[in-house]
């Protein structure tokens, strides 16, 4: 059996291939996802750093501090959700054993069928055939229908940009990841290895070997692997996600719910 570093490393060397051409979000659900790009959380490893938060502005060239003011433990008093500034967080949540919090990291969950890229009615979110949803700005006209029809409450808009203000998500740093073979700035920040990238597949195993090896660290699920019909990113934990600030979901994505109403509201008109 591969140890965690073996099989970071064998992850590594896999996912530079993968890149792949782009996919709609409404073809999605007709195609396999095992060789979609993807990220296990194990948070049962996560320290609250937030050096993820520091990588990910830096990697999207957003305002930023020093990294050093991460370290700051006051931010992590209230949950936090993603913002137009600020594509992820790390959230703390009482409730371990031995009195510490659990830290959770919370972004985009880049899902197979995606509710956001079935929503919007000029395919300005897509879902690429090698694993994120993508954005084409634009495209966008500024509906928001996406961040209405997202279950994970996780796109967002530049209110106070007065000239073509955009919606802001997590990319999954599609330049460096689908482009270039690379890995999220997230992933390779990461000081304690809790973020593991690679194909779906081989990440579900994966988490899958770790509840078997050690079942007194992890709570018997992997959220993510069918909740709002499966995503891309996918969370290892002690306790039920639910409990972390997840919302429960069922396995069928929620596009199979809203498509139908908003096909036969533009049916025999052409969208703005």
């Amino acid at each position: 059996m591969q140890d965690r570093r073996e099989f970071l490393k064998g992850l590594g060397a896999a996912s530079l291939g993968s890149a792949l051409p782009a996919a709609a979000g409404a073809e999605a659900s007709a195609r396999s996802h095992d060789e979609d790009l993807g990220v296990l959380v194990d948070t049962t490893y996560c320290v609250g750093c937030r050096k993820c938060e520091w990588a990910c502005r830096d990697s999207n060239r957003m305002a930023n501090e020093p990294i050093e003011n991460y370290a700051n433990a006051a931010t992590l008093s209230a949950p936090r959700r993603p913002d137009a500034k600020l594509h992820t967080v790390v959230n703390a949540y009482p409730g371990a054993a031995d009195g510490e919090p659990r830290f959770v990291k919370f972004q985009c969950m880049h899902c197979l069928e995606p509710a956001c890229a079935s929503a919007c009615i000029v395919g300005a979110l897509r879902k690429d055939a090698s694993g994120p949803v993508s954005y084409d700005a634009g495209k966008c006209i500024g509906c928001r229908y996406c961040m209405v029809a997202c279950p994970f409450q996780i796109p967002t808009y530049e209110y106070d940009v007065a000239l073509d203000p955009r919606v802001m998500k997590c990319t999954f740093c599609f330049e460096k990841t689908v482009r270039a073979g690379g890995r999220p700035a997230c992933v390779d920040i990461c000081p304690k290895g809790c973020l593991i990238y690679g194909s779906r597949a081989e990440l579900i195993d994966y988490a899958r070997r770790c509840r078997q090896r050690d079942p007194d660290r992890y709570h018997d699920h992997l959220y993510g692997e069918h909740e709002a019909g499966g995503t891309s990113w996918l969370y290892l934990a002690a306790a039920p996600l639910t409990a972390l600030g997840f919302p429960a979901l069922g396995a069928q994505a929620p596009g199979h719910y809203t498509e139908r109403v908003q096909h036969a509201v533009f049916k025999h008109f052409f969208p703005p």
